[in-house]
């Protein structure tokens, strides 16, 4: 086996998708062993004490911080990972990119498509790799889904449905969290879950060329947080200030592929019932393919002579045989960021994107612009082509 490179890695903000990102490098190491590189845990950032005593306790880094920038500057950092909100994504981001260390920073990267523009601009400029977590095109049924695609099995496609459905806004006594707020969020479901959706679609079909959108605010006041760190899950005082909901609960988009398919596209935050019901469906002249997130390892395929059938994933579909031995035993969510993970080391090392990158991010982000623009002008709306490295044809 070859030497390994060592890769120290930094963090900003010990989250839970911050420990994710922990998680997952270390599981690197566990399902890559020919991985070209080992992460090392340098560095954490959180202005937690508890979340600060967790990355050193329980995720081993070997010092923590309270000030992100001294991630960036720490010399034995090699590479950083954003899981802030989304409001401190485009200064992290902006700093790790002129200090020339490549990032893996989450979705939504920007506050919408000029600050996603900035962004991924500024780590062209840099000459850097980058990785954005669109985790769930690493989803074995997907990468099968993308080959059925590409290699021409379903023949020539037709139209795609994506839904991406969840309760986690549904009670009105949710608190008023940032991610409420356009300032500090930007969109609400378009760049929180559609822009995995628009990332799906463009992955395994080609890039999207027109939008005919609409969205709607059904919760429009919720209970201010009684705990600065209130999350997705928390509830308000059940009697007390109340504030406005900024952006939007639903979408609902129509699309225009360049290939000459057409779509549609629906997201929510406030459905009763689906907790994380993400739903990817191709039908060409041939055949179709349907997959669901709540049914990871269970895709759906059908041809011309005869109806669906689920077929499990296995170990010939993309990194499966990675995680189990066979098909029956599933994959988890964790073991896609994993995926994504060494996607990101390898690129770091082979000096080439590989993972999910930033100019990926800016397209999902435009795509979400001209959404917001439909939904203004009531009109289809023309979405913007993008520069740098992208990954939708690798």
């Amino acid at each position: 086996m070859p030497a390994q490179q060592h890769i120290g890695v930094g963090l900003v903000s010990v989250g839970w998708m911050g420990r994710v990102h922990a998680r997952a490098y270390g599981a690197v190491r566990v399902h890559y062993p020919d991985s070209p590189a080992v992460a090392r845990l340098v560095s954490a950032a959180d202005v937690s004490d508890d979340a600060r005593a967790y990355a050193s306790e329980a995720l081993g880094f070997a010092r923590t911080t309270a000030d992100w920038r001294e991630v960036i500057a720490d010399p034995e950092v090699d590479v950083v990972s954003i899981c802030t909100p989304n409001f401190l994504h485009r200064e992290v981001a902006l700093a790790a990119a002129a200090a020339g260390k490549p990032f893996w920073i989450e979705k939504p990267m920007g506050r919408g498509a000029t600050e996603s523009a900035e962004i991924a601009r500024a780590a062209t400029e840099a000459g850097i790799v980058t990785s954005v977590g669109f985790n769930y095109r690493h989803a074995p049924a997907v990468a099968r889904a993308r080959e059925l695609v590409r290699s021409g099995a379903l023949g020539p496609i037709t139209n795609v449905r994506v839904s991406l459905l969840a309760d986690y806004s549904a009670d009105p006594r949710g608190a008023l969290t940032w991610r409420f707020q356009t300032g500090l969020a930007g969109s609400g479901v378009l760049g929180d879950l559609l822009s995995h959706g628009a990332d799906l679609a463009q992955y395994t079909v080609g890039s999207i060329e027109e939008v005919s959108a609409l969205t709607e605010r059904f919760i429009r006041e919720r209970p201010l947080p009684t705990d600065a760190a209130a999350g997705h899950f928390s509830l308000g005082a059940e009697s007390g200030p109340t504030g406005t909901v900024e952006n939007e609960d639903y979408a609902a988009l129509l699309v225009r592929f360049a290939s000459g398919a057409v779509g549609v596209m629906d997201s929510s935050r406030v459905a009763v019932g689906p907790h994380a019901e993400y739903a990817l469906e191709i039908y060409g002249t041939l055949g179709s393919v349907r997959w669901d997130f709540q049914r990871l390892n269970e895709p759906q395929i059908a041809n011309s002579r005869e109806g669906y059938r689920t077929v499990m994933a296995g170990p010939d579909f993309g990194d499966f045989s990675r995680f189990q031995p066979g098909q029956g035993t599933s994959m988890g969510f964790d073991d896609l960021k994993t995926i994504e993970a060494q996607l990101f080391l390898r690129s770091v090392v082979e000096g080439r994107q590989l993972a999910p990158s930033a100019s990926d991010a800016w397209s999902a982000a435009e795509i979400v612009s001209a959404a917001l623009r439909s939904d203004e002008s009531r009109s289809w709306e023309s979405v913007a082509r993008v520069e740098g490295s992208t990954t939708l044809d690798l």
